[in-house]
C-alpha cells in the first residue's frame, strides 16, 4: 500500500546510441514498458538510432530508462540521452512506431 507515499508521474525523452536497430530493442522496450506499465512509444530513426517516449510513475519511468542502457541481449548501447519533459498522461498503453 502507497499510505503516505504521494505517486510521482514523469515523462522522458530518450534517444538510445549504438548497435539498438535490428536487434528486437523497439519490440523488447515495448515488453518491458507493459511489464512496468509505463506508456508511450519507441521508434527507429533514420540516423541509426532508437527514440522512445515513457510515462507513468516515475520509480518505473527511471526502471525504463536503466534498461535501455542495456537493451535486449544482442545490442550494444552506446549512449543514452535523457530530456525531461512535463507529464501529459496523453497515453493508454505503450506503441512501436513504423
Amino acid at each position: 500500500m502507497n499510505k503516505g507515499r504521494k505517486i510521482q508521474k514523469a515523462r522522458v525523452r530518450i534517444v538510445v546510441e549504438g548497435w539498438v536497430q535490428g536487434v528486437f530493442f523497439r519490440y523488447s522496450t515495448q515488453e518491458v514498458a507493459n511489464r512496468l506499465h509505463v506508456f508511450g512509444w519507441v521508434k527507429n530513426r533514420r540516423d541509426g538510432k532508437v527514440e522512445a517516449v515513457f510515462e507513468g510513475e516515475r520509480e518505473r519511468v527511471e526502471e525504463m530508462i536503466a534498461w535501455c542502457h542495456q537493451g535486449p541481449p544482442s545490442a550494444h548501447v552506446q549512449r543514452v540521452d535523457t530530456h525531461w519533459e512535463h507529464y501529459l498522461g496523453e497515453f493508454d498503453g505503450f506503441s512501436i512506431i513504423y
